[in-house]
């Protein structure tokens, strides 16, 4: 199972399902995301849910996973993005210097 695929299925155990549909997309994935920062804006976004939710040891406990690195991406998925094109123009752009 894809690494953004169990952040969705643990964001919807505990009752976060907007930001598991945002995971499901790739939206907190480390080659995936538009984001610079995936997963600060991850732990921000688990913070704040934690703030305002009932259910908030469960939220803070993925929250605890999610810095523990249990949600990083695979190997497998490196080197897929890695085989990408926009990884090899990444590739270029450091080798390059620009």
């Amino acid at each position: 199972m894809h690494t953004k695929d169990m952040l969705a299925e643990a964001l919807r155990g505990v009752g976060l399902a907007d930001m598991a549909e945002r995971a499901a997309s790739g939206h907190y994935h480390d080659y995936l995301s538009p984001l610079d920062l995936p997963e600060m804006t991850l732990l921000q976004d688990l913070a704040d849910a934690a703030r305002t939710s009932p259910n908030r040891d469960p939220i803070m406990a993925l929250r605890r996973r999610v810095m523990a690195g249990d949600y990083d991406a695979s190997a497998e998925e490196s080197d897929e993005w890695a085989a990408s094109p926009e990884g090899q123009a990444a590739f270029r752009r450091l080798m390059d210097g620009s």
